[in-house]
């Protein structure tokens, strides 16, 4: 059995150890009958609780679906040249939908101007080899999240400047859940609309079926990626639905 000189002295030689700290003051310890009890500190138990409270959220995070990861997922599309062709052309749209939008004001200026932008970048993208694909990728995604956040201003001046400033720091990061976010609140004034103004109704209704058959080539793109022609399918779909957003500027 070690005494207190013996441990100490096993002490000082360790700690001249490369990489080996020795603590001297444990936060456990043994009551007199034997059991294992903590110390009135718990510093240990807090550090630990806390390392696995941030892995268990760091593991979520890494484990989320592949179309939360916008910077990284389809960059393998366009398989042959008659898909990467009819991605380019049915990114058109979105630019004759920028041309066509009211320009009354600055904020539907910045909107029609950022439809512009995703046709463009869009097109880019899908025309892409090599390297280069992957920030074609980032920046297409990042155009789309700019075009919702300028509709969302466009229809609604009085948007909190927090969720402004906040979505502005996340373009870069996550965009595809800023254009989630934005795209939510289009559909509510949308829909608030419609409600109030019947004539709108039809038009609300080809946005919403627009939506959901987006929704479901966007998922199906992600899900299977081997199946040809299904983001032409999305971006036919999104157009149709911007085009019916246009109509709420007028």
């Amino acid at each position: 059995m070690m005494g207190p000189e013996s441990q100490e002295h096993t002490s000082r030689t360790l700690d001249h150890v490369h990489g080996v700290h020795v603590i001297q003051h444990s936060p456990f310890g043994f009551s007199q009958d034997g059991t294992f009890q903590q110390s009135t500190d718990g510093r240990l138990t807090v550090g630990v609780n806390q390392l696995l409270r941030v892995h268990t959220v760091q593991r979520v995070w890494q484990q989320r679906p592949a179309c939360l990861r916008p910077i990284h997922s389809c960059i393998h599309g366009d398989r042959h040249l008659g898909e990467r062709i009819a991605n380019v052309l049915t990114s058109i749209p979105f630019i004759a939908c920028g041309i066509q939008a009211p320009r009354k004001n600055l904020n539907s200026k910045l909107y029609a101007n950022s439809l512009i932008g995703v046709g463009i970048a869009s097109s880019l993208y899908h025309s892409s080899k090599g390297r280069l694909r992957k920030y074609l990728r980032w920046a297409d995604y990042t155009m789309i999240a700019t075009a919702t956040v300028c509709l969302s201003r466009a229809l609604r001046d009085e948007n909190p400047k927090l969720l402004m400033a906040a979505s502005a720091l996340c373009l870069p990061i996550q965009p595809l859940i800023v254009s989630l976010v934005h795209t939510g609140m289009m559909e509510v004034a949308f829909a608030r609309r419609a409600v109030k103004d019947p004539d709108l109704k039809p038009l609300h209704n080809v946005h919403k079926l627009s939506a959901l058959l987006g929704g479901a080539f966007f998922v199906a793109d992600d899900l299977f990626p081997e199946t040809p022609y299904l983001h032409a399918g999305w971006h036919l779909a999104a157009a149709i639905g911007v085009s019916a957003c246009n109509k709420l500027l007028e």
